[in-house]
């Protein structure tokens, strides 16, 4: 056992001798922005390949090639891919690395410790958020301007959206009874279709569940739900389709948004505004 025990120290210790070599041995980042860009988030898959240019970037998640989770599947064909594992980003040399809020933080410790660039992404609360990490995500890959024409974009869509005469109460229902509240994206984004958050008046913070029974005496305009994929059940989603739920649905009380524009906080955001905008409209008319 002391053998075993010594030999996977040693073995770790060579490992970590590996990466400082390497990332010693790491070129600087040309003035025209990074050349080898590895993404270790989801969200920061979104962003890259949309603001990079494509032989910058060096790997994304695999997550970003499920177009059940992803908006940019389609980008992300040919693009490497890895699993967050240190060894799989020092290999790649990387001279810009973007992480997340939830990015394995063991990764991102050692990647910090021996010197490798890093830019970590929050998680926005509003749409000004979003902007800023629009930009920030493009200045870092030294693509200003295209950040700007991103930011552009969003707020285009986002004057087109009209909300619906009345502002119907909205409550989120998302697979395991995951809501949102106030001080999130996700408020934001109910606000903005001209709705107002149910979840408030429950009492749930950012991350809250809701009961179904609070759920049905609430007795909302319009029930926000996840867009199942079809053949592909969870445990997760199972509750989305208790009777209660389906009850509502045939009353015309439910809207379904794909799970992939709800993820991350992208120029996406704004088709999530708009789907809501339709059909609390729909359900406004007598």
């Amino acid at each position: 056992m002391a053998r075993r025990s010594g030999f996977a120290v040693l073995t770790a210790m060579l490992a970590v001798s590996q990466i400082w070599s390497i990332a010693a041995g790491m070129a600087a980042p040309a003035s025209g922005g990074p050349r080898h860009v590895v993404s270790m988030n989801l969200c920061a898959d979104e962003l890259v390949l949309r603001l990079a240019d494509r032989d910058q970037v060096a790997a994304v998640t695999y997550l970003a090639h499920d177009p059940r989770g992803s908006t940019v599947a389609r980008e992300a064909t040919g693009i490497a891919v890895t699993r967050g594992l240190s060894e799989e980003i020092v290999a790649l040399r990387p001279d810009l690395v973007v992480a997340g809020a939830f990015t394995t933080r063991t990764t991102v410790g050692l990647l910090k410790r021996v010197g490798f660039p890093l830019l970590e992404l929050g998680v926005p609360n509003d749409f000004e958020g979003v902007r800023a990490q629009i930009r920030t995500v493009a200045a870092a890959l030294g693509h200003p301007a295209r950040g700007e024409a991103m930011v552009a974009d969003l707020d285009a869509r986002l004057a087109e959206v009209m909300p619906a005469a009345k502002p119907l109460r909205a409550l989120v229902m998302r697979p395991n009874a995951f809501t949102v509240a106030p001080g999130s994206l996700g408020d934001a984004i109910i606000r903005a279709a001209g709705l107002v958050n149910v979840a408030a008046e429950l009492g749930r913070d950012r991350f809250g569940q809701v009961p179904l029974e609070a759920a049905a005496l609430a007795d909302a305009d319009l029930i926000v739900l996840d867009e199942g994929e079809p053949g592909a059940p969870s445990l997760a989603d199972a509750l989305l389709h208790h009777p209660v739920l389906d009850a509502l649905r045939r009353q015309g009380r439910t809207v379904s948004i794909p799970n992939r524009l709800w993820t991350c906080p992208g120029p996406q955001v704004a088709e999530v505004v708009a789907l809501l905008a339709a059909a609390a409209r729909e359900r406004a008319v007598p």
